[in-house]
């Protein structure tokens, strides 16, 4: 499986992104051509560009169209009657629709009634299009992305002066991991959002891959904090198992009964946590308390978020990202004398499954120990380990 890893540390707009994943192999004159096809009067340019040092490709539009407002109906029209192939028109489509859903929530208006402004004009077409050609190019099969730098300060719009991320931004980004740092600007504008929001498996760290490809994409400005570039690392999942990114949610708790915390932590399991444990600490000015440690898929993080804050006194909580890494495990069933019972196996080593033990011993009234030391008696016969 082929994956491109989107490395958003300088933000992400749709020239950049473009621009990346041709400097790491999508070919241009393939790419100019389709975009050439819209008959949109557009000139379109690659450049070789430095930034910080860093050999960068950059990607312009230059279009003498005024007509900037298109609607949906219209845009997933151009983008039909196209010579692209049926993939391509599937990405760029639905990540036009995801950006209208975006302005018809911030705007208060149905889709087919929103106008797209900025992303409707001849670039931000052009962008997104060649976005989606180029990823077919590279035959890639999923798309991931860091944690994404938005930038900060204002931004000049058709709707005025807005904050960075301006609200369609913010909309598209909404429960994704994102951050400020450098200079005060927009790094990060509604079309590079609106792609990763469409297309992007995960967000955080990078997954298990063995890279085959790098690419820069350069951004309009040459930073003196930092290289303004787009990289995109293209390559194999490298087929370490499970490695995963996952959100690590934690909360320090010193006036809840233990009874409060035990409900919790079933409640956060229920909920989709992948693990949830309880770790004694010894708090400010001596009081005892525990420490609740959450580990969880990231797409999952703020619906946890939301129970631990209903079922706890917690007046605050952290996150942060970190990697998980679990051994490939089957499930083997085997007969005892009280019943089946289903055995965990790993590369290294078994584990009879407690519920299953738990539920013959209350069934039987046999002791839980004879329970599980009979299904793994009963393992290491069948395998003959």
């Amino acid at each position: 499986m082929t994956i491109c890893y989107i490395d958003a540390f300088s933000g992400l707009a749709g020239d950049m992104l473009t621009a990346a994943l041709a400097d790491a192999g999508a070919d241009t004159a393939t790419i100019t051509q389709a975009l050439n096809s819209f008959a949109l009067n557009a000139e379109i340019e690659w450049e070789p560009v430095q930034r910080r040092g860093i050999a960068a490709l950059k990607f312009r539009v230059k279009n003498t169209e005024t007509a900037k407002h298109r609607h949906l109906p219209d845009i997933l029209k151009m983008i039909q009657s196209a010579n692209l192939p049926d993939a391509v028109k599937a990405s760029a489509a639905r990540v036009f629709e995801v950006l209208a859903e975006a302005e018809s929530a911030i705007h208060g208006l149905p889709l087919e009634k929103v106008h797209f402004h900025e992303v409707g004009a001849v670039d931000s077409i052009c962008d997104i299009v060649a976005i989606c050609l180029a990823l077919h190019l590279l035959k890639v099969d999923e798309v991931h992305c860091s944690a994404i730098n938005t930038g900060s300060g204002t931004v000049n719009t058709e709707h005025g002066m807005l904050p960075v991320p301006a609200p369609a931004t913010a909309r598209l980004l909404q429960n994704k991991p994102i951050y400020a740092r450098g200079p005060a600007l927009e790094l990060t504008t509604p079309t590079g959002a609106a792609v990763v929001a469409a297309l992007a498996k995960t967000f955080g760290t990078m997954p298990p891959m063995s890279i085959e490809a790098i690419g820069y994409g350069a951004g309009d400005h040459d930073f003196k904090e930092h290289a303004n570039v787009v990289r995109v690392l293209i390559g194999k999942a490298s087929g370490a198992t499970e490695s995963t990114s996952v959100s690590v949610i934690e909360a320090n708790i010193d006036d809840a009964s233990p009874q409060v915390i035990a409900y919790t932590l079933e409640r956060l399991l229920e909920g989709g946590a992948l693990d949830a444990l309880v770790i004694p600490v010894q708090m400010k000015k001596g009081r005892p308390g525990v420490m609740l440690q959450i580990i969880a898929p990231p797409e999952k993080r703020e619906e946890l978020t939301a129970i631990l804050f209903r079922e706890t006194t917690t007046l605050g909580i952290r996150f942060h990202q970190a990697e998980r890494r679990v051994q490939p495990r089957q499930w083997i069933e085997v007969e005892t004398p009280h019943g089946k019972v289903r055995i965990k196996v790993t590369p290294h080593g078994f584990a009879p499954e407690y519920e299953d033990a738990r539920r013959l011993a209350a069934a039987s009234g046999a002791p839980l120990k004879e329970i599980l030391s009979g299904a793994a008696h009963a393992y290491l016969l069948k395998t003959k380990r």
